[in-house]
């Protein structure tokens, strides 16, 4: 039985490298991932330095990051992300999306957050020594911004734009219609935000699914209303929109001068085996699956692969030029990850009701248990 789920994986993974027993090695995990491609930027003590709230990173010269998990709140910075990414991409870190998809993925299985999931990267085998971040719970206090307060969700620019654009009497009634839906969307992210974090992984699920829902409503509020002020600015207007963004010299200096998306597009062809592949084989170590529990992992192995795959097809070929393009493929990108969670969520429930108490304690602290082991 060991040997033909050993096959099984080699014949999932291609040409992928593999350690010992067809397992993946820690090089195809590090490698099979949105994110591989910043992994150089990843290597150094620059790598990821203000996973905080965008204000926060801006005033100190960095641009913004992505940030899984704030206290119980999955993607807790979302609301001003959507819109302020919209506005000005160039103030988020280039590999902001890759490290969305990888952090979405990992917080189905995993109760731990990681720098860049590199605790899922080491291989005890050959000597790997995996690296913990703080538990979620903790996180908040670590960012200085409760993300659930009505200050940090409604926080949007407008005093800037308003005095950058100088708008006319009809573009101040677009603008003021603008606020308004930015008030309403904020008033669902708010109602969108759990008080207790989930200790279960199929509890974590749905609160990302409910978050992603939130998300979604509020771009479908603010999409109409966004798309009717910029189309009402003159052409000087619009550039002079697009360039009130923060300014993040020192931290873009850092990049190189890799245009925005690039390496984001790079990531999203190839397999993804520390995404796929290394969480089913963390878990089936854990739990120990008998064969019926094992057919119920190997659905959920099937099922992980598909709402990676809906995430690569999500991937966008360049970053569009208008803050209403953007917010169209942010859209895209979040419909994407709506359906990836439904995707898995009917498999992951299905394993996670077939296990033993003693079973589920142990998938419950996947993430502690695999930091602890290195």
């Amino acid at each position: 039985m060991q040997n033909l789920r050993a096959e099984q994986q080699r014949q999932r993974l291609g040409a992928v490298p593999t350690s010992r027993a067809g397992r993946v090695s820690a090089e195809a995990a590090r490698q099979g991932r949105f994110a591989a491609p910043f992994q150089s930027r990843a290597a150094s003590s620059q790598a990821r330095p203000e996973r905080i709230a965008p204000r926060l990173a801006w005033r100190r010269g960095h641009p913004a990051s992505f940030v899984a998990w704030a206290g119980p709140v999955f993607w807790p910075y979302a609301y001003n992300d959507l819109f302020y990414y919209a506005f000005w991409p160039s103030a988020y870190d280039d590999g902001y999306w890759a490290y969305a998809y990888d952090d979405f993925i990992d917080a189905m299985f995993w109760d731990y957050g990681s720098q860049d999931g590199a605790y899922a990267y080491a291989d005890s085998q050959i000597g790997g020594t995996p690296r913990r971040s703080a538990a979620r719970h903790r996180s908040a206090a670590r960012t200085g911004v409760q993300p659930c307060d009505a200050d940090s969700i409604t926080a949007w620019p407008f005093d800037e734009i308003g005095a950058a654009l100088r708008p006319s009497n009809d573009q101040q009634a677009l603008l003021a219609g603008l606020k308004d839906a930015a008030a309403q969307a904020a008033a669902t992210f708010k109602a969108s935000c759990p008080s207790e974090f989930s200790l279960t992984p199929t509890g974590r699920l749905q609160a990302m699914i409910a978050r992603l829902e939130a998300t979604r409503e509020a771009l479908r509020r603010v999409q109409p209303a966004l798309a009717r002020f910029y189309d009402s600015l003159s052409d000087e207007q619009k550039a002079r929109f697009n360039a009130i963004g923060p300014r993040v010299a020192t931290a873009r200096a850092r990049t190189e001068g890799a245009a925005p998306g690039n390496g984001d597009t790079a990531s999203c062809g190839g397999p993804k085996p520390g995404l796929t592949n290394l969480p089913i084989e963390r878990i089936e170590d854990a739990v120990r699956p008998n064969d019926q529990q094992q057919r119920a992992l190997d659905r959920l192995s099937k099922a992980t692969e598909k709402a990676v795959a809906i995430l690569q097809d999500a991937c966008p070929d360049d970053i569009p030029q208008t803050p209403v393009g953007r917010l169209k493929a942010m859209e895209k990108r979040v419909d994407a990850m709506l359906q990836a969670a439904r995707t898995v969520q009917p498999a992951l429930q299905d394993f996670y009701a077939s296990l033993g108490n003693e079973q589920k304690a142990r998938f419950n602290t996947l993430g502690r248990e695999t930091a602890r082991r290195g």
